[in-house]
């Protein structure tokens, strides 16, 4: 075998150092082995969010092999090695065999490009093995590579998928890395297995985190329009409601998806959205890439059974949502009119599936209430930028000093929404639907304290997230939400 050489001094010139055997060198596989994803797909979202007319291309360049493919997505895309998901306790192992001399290698199918970064991060590795635009270095390859290297059975090999089966089988001893029990026992099969690492990932929870199932709750708009013209009662127009919200989530969980995999590089630098689980790696990006069209196409299909006009509106949501996800959120201000307008349009949304004719008061008064809440789920991370001394809010165009700006912009909003309240129950529609229309005024003051207690709170930087998502959690919320419906049910004047 070849006599392996390292910066740590592994054959000094002392007798003593001349007579130990060279420690056993350690390959290591980057791809689900040291990290918790794979980098080909890592630069292939990057890619298409820069460009998605590159899907065209991505044909032709895997025409000429994988590791041209690969290539190529290397040579168009950044990556930021800090903020990849690497597998922790694999990585305190590894630095601890560092420690005691041992020579650490790097073989991995990705491309050389983006290994060599990841190498130079970490700053562990004796040298680099990747694929190189010409080889695909993965498993019967990387086998024969590392067997010319070291020779039959001359270095340990850490790996985590059946493709390294032919590598463990060429390998003095096997190390198996967050495998499936039916490939380790494979591995075993075929190799001495020294060392099982395993952190599982519920992935059943992963799942429904990424779907975003609590964000649901924006959809119960939908059933707006049912419930201020009193008509939610009727069970066909409730069932028709309960198909659009169905719709919405579908389509809204598909697109939450798309957004985690376009915003995976700002989410790993998030304290908070780094533990989402394309990020974390505690979901595969393919899975996330098939997810999202499924998820889509189940909503698109729900709606158009229920009424064109609907899956229109629907249509229309998912071109908006997903021009935010892709540009919009970027450009300051537009942003939260984009935000305010999905709100809306679901409104629009309950009109279209359930055939529940439009309230022009109903409109204007959610245009301002949710512009109201879009620029205070702004403030909210624009305050917390600033208390972390950040300059800027990052991938989303605001300076940190916007806060202010912000605030008076989106409690002046909510206000506005109060007085379009006000001129409500002034106008001749109210008295078709409330024998008592003047107690729809006690609303009023509810309104107004419940948007100046949600600023007040986020001025403290006590609300973290969605302001509905809080709403949801809040107990005054409850409660000025229950006195609002027993004001709306005296209005009514239903009561015996």
């Amino acid at each position: 075998m070849k006599r392996i050489h390292n910066d740590l001094g592994v054959g000094a010139s002392n007798a003593g150092s001349m007579n130990a055997p060279a420690p056993v060198p350690l390959c290591v596989d980057l791809d689900g082995t040291l990290i918790r994803t794979d980098l080909v797909w890592e630069s292939l979202v990057r890619l298409l969010r820069r460009n998605p007319l590159y899907a065209a291309v991505l044909p032709f360049w895997a025409l000429r092999g994988l590791a041209w493919l690969k290539r190529q997505l290397a040579a168009r895309t950044n990556l930021d090695p800090a903020t990849l998901p690497y597998d922790q306790p694999f990585l305190e192992f590894l630095r601890c065999e560092r420690r005691q001399g041992r020579p650490i290698f790097l073989v991995t199918a990705s491309d050389g490009q983006l290994a060599a970064a990841v190498a130079a991060h970490l700053g562990l590795f004796t040298e680099v093995l990747a694929s190189d635009g010409r080889t695909n270095l993965r498993g019967r390859v990387k086998a024969a590579r590392l067997v010319e290297r070291f020779g039959e059975g001359g270095f340990d090999y850490a790996g985590n998928s059946s493709d390294d089966l032919p590598v463990w089988a060429s390998a003095r001893q096997a190390l198996v890395v967050n495998a499936s029990p039916a490939l380790a026992a494979r591995a075993a099969r075929r190799a001495t297995v020294s060392r099982v690492f395993s952190s599982p990932i519920p992935w059943r929870s992963s799942v429904a985190q990424a779907m975003r199932p609590h964000q649901w709750a924006k959809n119960l708009i939908l059933f707006v329009p049912l419930i201020t013209s009193h008509q939610i009662t009727r069970p066909a127009l409730a069932l028709k409601g309960a198909g659009a919200f169905a719709a919405f989530c579908l389509c809204a969980s598909g697109v939450y998806v798309l957004n985690d995999l376009l915003d995976i590089d700002a989410d790993r630098r998030h304290p908070v959205k780094c533990s989402r689980p394309f990020a974390a790696g505690a979901l595969p990006i393919p899975a996330g890439l098939a997810a999202f069209p499924l998820l889509l196409a189940a909503g698109l299909l729900l709606a158009w059974r229920l009424s064109p006009s609907f899956a229109a509106v629907l249509g229309l949501y998912l071109v908006l949502t997903t021009s935010y996800s892709w540009r919009l959120k970027q450009v300051p201000l537009l942003d939260v009119f984009c935000l305010a307008a999905l709100y809306t349009i679901r409104l629009i949304g309950g009109h279209e599936s359930t055939g529940v004719e439009y309230s022009f008061w109903l409109l204007v008064f959610s245009m301002f209430i949710f512009l109201s809440l879009a620029l205070l789920k702004r403030f909210v991370e624009l305050d917390a930028a600033r208390r972390q001394n950040k300059p800027a809010l990052e991938g989303r165009g605001y300076a940190a000093g916007d806060a202010e700006l912000v605030a008076t912009l989106g409690s002046t909003s909510g206000y506005l929404a109060v007085l379009v309240l006000a001129l409500y129950v002034n106008s001749e529609k109210v008295v078709v639907l409330y024998r008592h229309p003047m107690l729809l005024l006690l609303i009023c003051p509810l309104l107004l304290y419940w948007i100046s207690r949600a600023w007040m709170i986020a001025h403290r930087g006590q609300m973290h997230g969605d302001p509905l998502v809080f709403a949801l959690k809040d107990r005054a919320s409850y409660g000025v939400g229950l006195v609002t419906l027993a004001v709306l049910w005296a209005a009514t004047g239903a009561y015996p």
